[in-house]
């Protein structure tokens, strides 16, 4: 019977969460028909079949993760008996499917006897039986089994545990009416702890979420982030914008907002500069000769990261298209793998939510990331006098293990020439 395993859904993915399952054990598949939808750090995707048959077996549940080429689910071929009878033909749930996995591990482990049937006595306990047995320090022997054959399952421990902790808060309830009786030292914390959990709500994390969690902690862990920043006056920018921005959306059909320009500025920065335009992979640094910007766009599921490649090719205008598009497909979640590979740069548009300060993860393995803060009004000393100038920051995180703070610095002030020299001569296309 076929495996159809976790695909590698990009350069750097090495894992992917099963978001969604479209088929259901037991219905036809068609070749190349869309088994699951995946999620990974990158992209939203679908997992089609590489055969014709009927879906026979689904190995990972919904929302949990796993590795790079894990089986996923097993296929079985035209004229192929599947080996399901009784399935009801609807895709089990994570607990269900660990428990099998469970006890198929078990059984196999248990192994010697013919035919490959389990010997008969000691109860034997699945993986995750025991993981929770051991985590609340559960007697298992006390606890009673309601799958087959008296088997203990996962809900029969969380059952015990959940009446566990009725049992405990009628007690605390019971010692609370004993006024007579001052609760002991080592009561007082437990009774805080219980009313404490009362007052939050707990929000499972989604699988996008739990993804960018895991990437941000490898981040931080694994790169050396150092942080530098730039004031920039941008009031030849502004100037520029309000005179040209309600003619090139009429004539262009999107928007001209702020990005484009410093776009423009840090990939011309990045030819100047070109091992900021760099990545560390095994222990040796590698230059990109190619400049591929990665931007930032939020969305209802969390940040997504498409990347306008060859960005150092396009004009102010072109960059403004690239973003309005990507932006656009983003938060419509139609990206594509091609849309959020092989970026070398990213610009994070942090001044869009009112940021006038902030220090961005690195968007690993890229060497930097770029923040471009909120435009705001200043006074500030020119010539020994005070004058109101559009001031934004500009901030860099870097990775010091490839940049050091000469060349951060070298390369922060001169995307500031570039943004300072905007003006009315600067040609959009």
């Amino acid at each position: 019977m076929p495996d159809v395993k976790m695909p590698q859904l990009g350069e750097s993915v090495t894992e992917g969460t099963i978001e969604k399952w479209l088929k259901r054990v037991g219905e036809p598949v068609a070749k190349y028909e869309p088994l699951a939808e995946v999620v990974t750090d990158k992209v939203r995707a679908e997992i089609p079949s590489d055969f014709s048959g009927v879906l026979a077996e689904i190995l990972v549940p919904e929302g949990e993760t796993v590795g790079v080429g894990t089986v996923i689910c097993r296929i079985a071929e035209d004229g192929t008996d599947t080996g399901g009878e009784g399935r009801t033909g609807e895709a089990p749930d994570r607990e269900t499917v660990r428990e099998e996995r469970g006890r198929a591990d078990a059984e196999g482990r248990a192994g010697g006897s013919a035919g490959g049937t389990a010997p008969t006595g000691r109860l034997r306990y699945s993986p995750a039986v025991l993981h929770l047995a051991r985590e609340h320090g559960i007697d298992l022997e006390k606890v009673t089994g309601t799958g087959e054959g008296g088997r203990i399952t996962r809900k029969d421990v969380l059952a015990y545990i959940d009446r566990m902790h009725e049992a405990r808060a009628g007690e605390a309830a019971a010692e609370g009416e004993r006024v007579a009786e001052p609760a002991t030292l080592t009561e007082r914390p437990a009774a805080r702890r219980i009313q404490a959990q009362d007052d939050v709500e707990v929000i499972p994390a989604s699988p996008v979420r739990r993804i960018i969690a895991r990437r941000m902690v490898a981040s931080k862990h694994e790169a050396p982030h150092a942080w530098t920043m730039v004031e920039v006056d941008a009031s030849g920018l502004v100037a520029l914008r309000e005179r040209v921005k309600a003619d090139f959306e009429r004539r262009e059909g999107v928007p001209l907002t702020y990005l484009p320009f410093f776009i423009k500025a840090a990939v011309e920065a990045l030819k100047q500069f070109p091992t900021v335009n760099a990545a560390w992979i095994d222990d040796a640094i590698h230059v990109h000769r190619r400049i591929h910007v990665s931007i930032a766009v939020a969305t209802d599921e969390g940040l997504q990261v498409p990347v306008i490649r060859d960005a150092d090719r396009l004009s102010i205008a072109g960059l403004a298209h690239a973003v309005h598009d990507l932006a656009v497909r983003a938060r419509a979640g139609r990206l594509t793998l091609a849309d959020v590979e092989g970026g070398t740069f990213t610009v994070n548009n942090t001044g869009a939510f009112g940021s006038v300060l902030s220090q961005p993860i690195l968007n690993v393995p890229q060497a930097a990331i770029l923040s471009v803060e909120a435009i705001v009004k200043r006074p500030v000393v020119i010539d020994d006098m005070i004058a109101i100038r559009s001031m934004v920051n500009l901030c860099l995180s870097l990775d010091h293990r490839v940049l050091d703070g000469w060349v951060a610095g070298q390369f922060l002030r001169a995307i500031k020439e570039r943004v300072q020299s905007y003006g009315e001569d600067t040609a959009l296309y």
